[in-house]
């Protein structure tokens, strides 16, 4: 898959998406980032939407549906695989490998501590 121009992380539906996500405001960042993916074609469609689900489960984790945010990291991870380890200016590598530890935390002992939110590390920063 070839690196696309890099999503506009600085202003607009993108930029309010990490903003909100980055303060745990999860439903907010998949609304702003829903604004964002309706406009778009894959495969930047389809990363977006990647993203959406990653803010979706972690919405799901604070209200408590763990199952329900096992599921959606599940979907998020598997359209990230067809991503390279940089894309639309995050790094995607250290992403899945955060989003899996999540998945192995979440089927875990229920008492273990759940590791930090999978963050969203913008590339040069």
């Amino acid at each position: 898959m070839s690196e696309t121009p890099e999503l506009d992380w600085t202003a607009g539906a993108m930029a309010e998406g990490l903003a909100a996500y980055r303060d745990g405001r999860f439903f907010l960042a998949h609304e702003f980032w829903e604004e964002h993916w309706r406009l778009c074609r894959p495969p930047e469609k389809t990363f977006v939407q990647a993203l959406i689900q990653l803010a979706c489960a972690m919405h799901h984790h604070q209200r408590g549906n763990q199952r329900g945010a096992a599921s959606q990291l599940n979907h998020a991870l598997v359209k990230l695989q067809g991503f390279p380890a940089a894309y639309g200016g995050l790094n995607v590598a250290a992403l899945r490998d955060e989003m899996a530890g999540w998945i192995v935390a979440l089927a875990g002992d229920a008492a273990m501590a759940m590791p930090d939110v999978p963050a969203l590390r913008l590339l040069g920063n």
